[in-house]
């Protein structure tokens, strides 16, 4: 099976496509949909949704797995990360590609066992998971580990967490 994890963001957006064979785990391809923080955000929500069409054309996944949105001090910011997350979901949708949800302390749970862990071990721990030897841009990272906890989430946990 092949998923992709997506960290959604209105200025960086981390993609990680991954392939489980049995209990092996290799990185398709991952990186960073990068958007011009100065453009308006009904300027960026375009390129987001064609750069996403462009990687899911590319690698072919069987399911989608998207970081739910957390609680957010800011409310513009929430929902200007809304409105991206939104784009992200119709573009997997359009695709066909069933979608699943994660919060962002379930993913840092299922991958270094506590809910706390800093970007900085998100990192370590998900190069060492896929045997990534470059670094990982830390978005890049935190959608690889999306796709993994999805990857390894028992069939039940996939259900409920869908949508």
């Amino acid at each position: 099976m092949i998923a992709i994890g997506i960290d959604p963001g209105t200025r960086r957006t981390g993609f990680g496509v991954v392939r489980k064979d049995g209990p092996r785990l290799t990185r398709l391809h991952s990186g960073v949909i990068q958007l011009d923080a100065h453009a308006p955000l009904e300027d960026r929500l375009p390129i987001l949704y064609d750069a996403l069409q462009q990687i899911l054309l590319t690698n072919g996944p069987d399911e989608a797995a998207v970081e739910s949105l957390f609680f957010a001090k800011n409310a513009s910011s929430a929902l200007k990360l809304g409105h991206a997350r939104g784009v992200i979901i119709l573009g997997l949708k359009q695709r066909g590609l069933p979608i699943f949800s994660y919060p962002p302390a379930l993913v840092k749970r299922s991958i270094v066992g506590g809910g706390r862990a800093t970007k900085d071990q998100m990192q370590r721990v998900m190069q060492a998971i896929l045997g990534i030897r470059t670094p990982l841009a830390e978005d890049e990272a935190d959608a690889l580990a999306v796709a993994v906890c999805h990857l390894n989430a028992p069939p039940v946990s996939r259900i409920a967490s869908s949508g």
